[in-house]
């Protein structure tokens, strides 16, 4: 079974999907040690994990290649970010192979104007509505396996209002989308009427300090959402830790005690050890002759 299979199996049951934020493979393998379902490559993520800010400076390939790595060494789905399809439907079509290529579950194609941006920051332009909902239809037909889902995500909220918000996610699962993404609702009261107002299952991005007050999993739940990722939770977590150790370092002139002791042998086993020395064992031909 693929890793779209699975999710759509996951999608079929009861409940919502939480998949947590990772931005490289060390993020993605947490995730699924701790035991989520799936994992959410952030955008973001891997703009910042290449050096850049979330403002549309990451091609396609940089995303894709990134969202195969993950999907190549965890045994959970992968849902990414793919941008507003980097350019013209034609663009989609390739994005969708390539990610499909890359063992990658599902990814979600946004309606911002190039260049693109976070959707928790000011300043975002939107296509027209054809213009997306062609995008949308290309992305469907260049699937290889109707398993892979294609999540239609709208940022018309900060430009044109909710109701043009609703418009547009329910004219995407006409065109063929499996999912809409409605970002950046702005209270509770907008973000509990999505899954009521349109007309399929929805996703729910829980970004702390951005446009959408924080809100509680088993709320979102509750009203109807079917996955709810939380995409910046590493990543601030990192950036924060990080910035704490180094100024320690730098005040103390000793290394900081961190968070978490781990042993050596602690922090390989979080990176695959011990399934890498299951396969060196299994395929030791030296000691195997010596045995003999």
């Amino acid at each position: 079974m693929t890793q779209s299979a699975r999710l759509r199996a996951k999608l079929s049951d009861a409940g919502m999907i939480v998949a947590p934020g990772a931005y490289d493979c060390i993020t993605a393998r947490l995730v699924r040690q701790a035991g989520y379902p799936a994992v959410y490559m952030t955008g973001a993520g891997t703009a910042g994990a290449a050096g850049f800010p979330d403002l549309g400076l990451v091609t396609m390939s940089e995303m894709a290649d990134n969202a195969g790595r993950m999907a190549a060494a965890i045994e959970i789905p992968v849902i990414a970010d793919a941008d507003a399809g980097f350019g013209a439907p034609m663009h989609v079509y390739r994005t969708v192979r390539e990610y499909e290529r890359r063992g990658v579950a599902a990814i979600h194609i946004e309606d911002q104007a190039f260049p693109k941006r976070c959707g928790h920051l000011d300043g975002k332009e939107i296509v027209p509505r054809e213009e997306f909902l062609a995008k949308i239809r290309a992305a469907v037909d260049a699937r290889r396996s109707t398993d892979f889902l294609i999540i239609a995500r709208t940022d018309a909220r900060a430009v044109d209002g909710m109701d043009e918000a609703i418009h547009r996610a329910n004219a995407a699962f006409e065109a063929g989308a499996d999912m809409a993404f409605v970002e950046a609702p702005q209270s509770q009261e907008e973000a509990g009427a999505i899954p009521r107002l349109v007309h399929g299952p929805c996703l729910l991005n829980l970004h702390r300090g951005g446009k959408t007050p924080n809100l509680d999993l088993d709320w979102a739940e509750a009203v109807g959402y079917k996955i709810a990722i939380v995409p910046g939770l590493l990543l601030r977590s990192v950036i924060a830790v990080c910035e704490q150790m180094l100024a320690e370092l730098k005040e103390t002139r000793r290394h900081p005690l961190p968070l978490r002791e781990f042993t050596t042998p602690e922090l390989h086993d979080r990176l695959g050890r011990a399934e890498w020395e299951a396969l060196r064992d299994r395929f030791d031909w030296a000691g195997a002759a010596a045995a003999e």
